[in-house]
């Protein structure tokens, strides 16, 4: 590979895909998109609707025909893009975003084009306004919106749609921004990597290009601009630095990264044929989080015994109304089909008002709530419409017969709401078998709760004598602890998992449900750490939840440490005044 002539320069971006990528640097943009509005007259609603439905149609097929693209793919790619195909899809369907275009189109007299464009904005932007921390959540479901606008737009004015036939082979894609439709369009056989100026880790697009295997830097500044087209160019995937013009020093350097990485990843591989233990024998369950299902195999590489936690909020996205017990029964029979007899923990529906979800919005205060981390959610909101909550009990009672589950309840505080939630369950299961030619497993699944709040933590003694199992969430456990909201950029530095305020909690919960003869898992980000593996285990956890691709590195850390280092590390920890110096504990091992 020649040098390319100029001086070379240094860019960061955000590491959304892991790997060393070299090759020339190719830009692919999209062509401009011109929309020229106007009034209708009356006479004209009627086949502006039906220039509407044709713009439609034209969509569906344009993205049935990327899913069937993607049988050229790898096997676990296609099962891991296909299902996102599929949100769009439901998208261009009777949705709300369809349903208000309609409506300006004949209230409003709006041509197709700006019905979609304002109506489409107005949602995006609404979404975004939502009070909460989640903002990577909020974005994300704006850019969807956005996203399904832009191909009606080119649909409706018939402007073609950006194109990567013409990148030469190894090329490194450089993009303004990548759509996630655009990202299926990508041959990884054909491209080095990708680099964007704009996006970051969250999204579809970052997922797409980790399920593709491609090495990928999102939302480099100034790159674009910088580069000349055929310019060589280094991109890493794992730290987010990309090299242009690059010196034989630096092209020596990546490609010597390029081969150890690849040596590591043959390493790591090879662990999941090995049991989670410490060198002195102490197991430790690795399981992973599952929030859509196209992660699934994902999670069958990486080596996880189960899924720890299911989040279940996926089957009320995108749609008009709340999915039925059969339709819910389906999802979590699928799942658990796919398990092959791995245990898999289905957390109930954690929603409330800082969310807006089409479906759920029957079920939440009419009164925005001032403060809705505080307010109406988790199984509060849950016990508060119990045809909700028992319709999604009934279904898992139901899928449940195809393998082991756990049913999980989210952001309870007080013991009431668990021995509420267990006789409901009762109930149901009653129920089900006055019906009759219903298959259930033997007994009742294992009814556990999530310890997220300091309350949960503190009252552990008397939960820890009405549920089944512990699920300690560190995310809001350390966002209610320290009264520090991650999403908000004057509290973000306050929030840190590692306070010992928060480990003192965590320590606390596993030493109750180690006296009460229950088990306790960690399923928030700080379990996909490996570096902080040890400290966990010292503080007593001994089961681990996290995203797929951490279990292979997570493993590696527990087999290279030992118990009583672990629980010497987690004593200093607990002595610690600050988050620093527990990190400074953690960067001495």
């Amino acid at each position: 590979m020649k040098l390319t002539k100029g001086k070379e320069q240094r860019f960061t971006g955000h590491p959304v895909s892991p790997g060393i990528g070299i090759g020339p640097v190719h830009e692919a943009t999209e062509p401009a998109l011109t929309i020229t509005a106007h009034a209708l007259d009356e006479p004209d609603i009627a086949p502006e609707l039906d220039r509407l439905d044709d713009a439609l149609a034209r969509s569906r097929h344009q993205l049935q025909k990327l899913k069937n693209r993607l049988a050229q793919l790898p096997e676990d790619s296609q099962a891991e893009i296909a299902p996102l195909m599929d949100v769009y899809l439901h998208m261009l369907g009777p949705s709300r975003l369809i349903r208000g275009v309609k409506s300006r189109i004949e209230t409003g007299r709006h041509c197709a084009e700006a019905a979609m464009q304002a109506e489409s904005e107005a949602q995006a932007e609404a979404i975004l306004a939502l009070p909460g921390p989640d903002r990577a959540g909020k974005q994300r479901r704006a850019d969807e919106v956005r996203e399904l606008a832009r191909r009606v737009l080119r649909n409706l004015t018939r402007q073609p749609f950006r194109s990567f036939t013409s990148l030469p082979q190894g090329a490194v894609l450089a993009a303004e921004s990548l759509r996630p439709a655009d990202a299926a369009l990508i041959q990884p056989a054909q491209i080095a990597g990708v680099i964007t100026a704009e996006g970051g880790i969250e999204g579809h697009t970052s997922v797409m290009l980790r399920a593709l295997g491609l090495p990928a830097v999102l939302g480099a500044e100034g790159v674009l601009e910088a580069a000349d087209p055929g310019a060589l160019v280094i991109l890493d995937g794992d730290s987010g630095e990309i090299i242009l013009n690059p010196s034989r020093a630096s092209l020596d350097a990546a490609r010597a990264r390029l081969a150890e990485q690849a040596k590591a990843k043959r390493a790591l591989s090879r662990l999941s044929r090995l049991p989670a233990e410490t060198r002195d024998g102490t197991h430790v369950e690795l399981q992973a989080n599952l929030e859509l299902p196209f992660e699934l195999p994902l999670i069958a590489r990486s080596g996880a015994h189960g899924i720890g936690l299911l989040r279940s909020e996926f089957m009320f996205m995108n749609r008009a109304e709340a999915p039925d017990e059969d339709t819910q029964t389906r999802i979590y029979r699928d799942i658990i089909d796919a398990m092959d007899g791995d245990p898999v923990t289905i957390r109930v529906l954690d929603w409330g008002s800082d969310k807006e979800v089409e479906a759920l919005s029957p079920y939440l205060p009419e009164t925005p709530e001032p403060n809705p981390a505080l307010g109406l959610r988790g199984i509060r909101l849950l016990l508060r419409h119990p045809p909700l909550l028992e319709t999604q009990l009934t279904a898992i009672l139901r899928a449940a017969a195809h393998g082991p589950v756990r049913i999980m309840l989210p952001m309870v505080s007080v013991a009431a709401e668990i021995t509420e939630t267990r006789e409901i369950l009762k109930k149901l299961w009653r129920r089900l078998k006055r019906r009759g030619g219903v298959a259930l497993p033997e007994a009742l699944p294992p009814l556990g709760v999530m310890v997220e709040t300091p309350a949960a933590a503190l009252a552990a003694p008397v939960l820890a004598r009405h549920a089944d199992f512990f699920a300690i969430g560190t995310n809001d456990l350390t966002m209610y602890t320290l009264a520090a909201d991650r999403g908000m950029p004057l509290s973000a530095q306050l929030y840190d998992p590692l306070e010992p305020a928060v480990l003192r909690l965590i320590h606390m919960t596993a030493t109750f449900a180690r006296a009460a003869g229950i088990p306790v898992s960690l399923c928030g980000e700080l379990a996909s750490r490996p570096q902080v593996s040890a400290l966990l285990l010292g503080l007593g956890v001994r089961q681990f939840s996290m995203h797929g691709n951490a279990i292979p590195r997570v493993k590696q850390a527990i087999r290279a440490t030992t118990l009583p280092s672990c629980v010497a590390l987690a004593e200093r920890a607990l002595g610690a005044e600050s988050a620093a110096q527990v990190r400074a504990l953690l960067e001495g091992e």
